[in-house]
């Protein structure tokens, strides 16, 4: 199953955290929104995201690593991974883009996104898995 993902992130507090390549990156407290795409198993995909015992990869893997972020809600729905782009760029036109993050692989500004209001996801097709973490 394919598709790309959107997991709902709170920060607790204001915290810096090095971000591989982009180095040190400053988080405010709040919720974020990230966008990202499993072109082979979606669920599998998701599951990473949601675990603590992880190999550091991709950027959302080091601010999900800080004790002080967690993943509070996944949406999915079944597509192609042009789509990931489409929702990424969707969410700068509405939502505050953390520039550089998540989008080394495309031309996007950004793939996480700091939320002022929580966009309504399911209006963009998108389908809650119902997994919710405290």
């Amino acid at each position: 199953m394919n598709g790309i993902y959107c997991l709902i992130i709170n920060v607790k507090k204001n915290i810096n955290v090095n971000v591989g390549a982009l180095g040190i990156m400053q988080f405010s407290n709040g919720t974020y929104v990230y966008v990202g795409s499993a072109q082979n198993n979606l669920k599998k995909r998701i599951d990473r995201h949601l675990s603590q015992n992880k190999k550091i990869h991709w950027h959302i893997d080091y601010l999900l690593n800080n004790k002080n972020v967690n993943i509070k809600k996944v949406f999915y729905n079944h597509a192609g991974k042009e789509e990931e782009c489409k929702v990424a760029n969707h969410l700068s036109d509405i939502e505050e883009p953390i520039k550089g993050f998540g989008c080394s692989d495309c031309n996007c500004s950004s793939h996480l996104f700091r939320l002022g209001s929580l966009v309504n996801l399911e209006e963009l097709g998108f389908k809650e898995n119902g997994m919710q973490m405290e």
